[in-house]
């Protein structure tokens, strides 16, 4: 396989912008406008060059791309701090629970209440593949590569950790769980509503969404149907992530109510069994087969390899791996097990 992730450049925006038209909408990371692409791409430069060891709102934009053309047929993204240039709302699924003493009857009411619980953590998202490509496993190099960039740079990154899957969209284009509950009070379709906020940020829900609990009863029949339920092409991202210790913990997208994952940053498998170790060999034939990656922030690069591990903290790897990063004996690797 040819194939490396790498950190993103500017040169890289007709490519993203190709992909973005591909997503089919709800996508909020990846929009199909250049100048949002283009400045994503600025933001994520100016986080890989800027070389310290704090916590701080960056965003990472890799990519993935063939080794052998140059082509880039993915891309990914890592946020390392939410809710800091404007605020992050979830809905909460919770339950209210009343009794009533002349009835003796006790009523259970589920709910959905707008909250900033998750302001602060750190985010992974903007997971694309091509579609000619969704075979021999790249989706997993995508998603797997961005936990080892977190345990490559761990202080730059939250002690919690959430990813957002995209929600049920329908043929249309359009949102049942919005036009069920926030397209009551916008007055907007859901792909404006969506446009909107990959462009221009959220802000517009704090000033327009009204700030009480929505009675989940009280939906239509498709909204409710949709909640915290991913779009199918997300059900392999979802048990990926579940892989990797993420949970929903009821909370939804305010816009197509899509599940939120969260996990604790250092519980996160590929991060807990990820190990630095020094480059001994560049021969192996056969081996386990593993996620190697080398460099440091905009020279970061991912790809598939076999590795044998020895007990001295050494690493053997295969020369297809050792050519992909660019790495000679005596240099560092990280990897996890595939």
């Amino acid at each position: 396989m040819t194939f490396r992730l790498r950190a993103a450049r500017s040169a890289d925006l007709e490519a993203l912008y190709e992909m973005a038209k591909l997503t089919g909408g709800g996508f909020t990371n990846l929009p199909p406008d250049r100048a949002a692409l283009k400045n994503k791409l600025e933001r994520a430069e100016a986080s890989f060059a800027k070389d310290t060891e704090a916590l701080a709102d960056e965003l990472f934009v890799l990519v993935l791309e063939d080794a052998r053309t140059g082509a880039v047929r993915g891309t990914c993204q890592l946020m390392s701090q939410v809710g800091q240039r404007w605020p992050f709302y979830s809905y909460r699924l919770n339950t209210l629970t009343q009794y009533s003493q002349e009835l003796d009857r006790t009523v259970r009411a589920e709910l959905l209440s707008l909250v900033t619980d998750l302001e602060g953590s750190s985010e992974v998202g903007g997971l694309f593949l091509h579609p000619n490509e969704r075979a021999g496993g790249l989706g997993l190099l995508l998603a797997r590569s961005r936990y080892l960039f977190v345990a490559m740079h761990r202080q730059r990154f939250a002690d919690r950790i959430l990813a957002e899957l995209r929600g049920i969209i329908d043929e249309r284009g359009g949102s049942p769980f919005w036009d069920g509950v926030a397209g009551r009070f916008f007055g907007m379709s859901f792909q404006d509503a969506d446009y909107f906020n990959a462009i221009n940020g959220n802000q517009f829900i704090a000033d327009l969404m009204p700030k009480h609990p929505v009675y989940i009863a009280m939906l239509n029949d498709d909204a409710r149907s949709v909640i915290g339920v991913p779009h199918p092409t997300g059900r392999a991202a979802m048990r990926m992530l579940e892989d990797e210790g993420f949970r929903a913990e009821g909370y939804v997208d305010i816009f197509d109510g899509g599940p939120t994952m969260v996990a604790r940053t250092d519980s996160v498998t590929s991060v807990k069994n990820s190990s630095l170790r020094t480059v001994t060999a560049m021969s192996v034939a056969e081996g386990e087969r593993a996620i190697l990656a080398t460099g440091r922030l905009g020279t970061f690069r991912a790809c598939f390899g076999a590795r044998v591990l020895d007990e001295d903290g050494g690493i053997a790897i295969d020369s297809a791996s050792a050519d992909l990063l660019d790495v000679c004996e005596g240099d560092m690797v990280w990897s996890v097990a595939r």
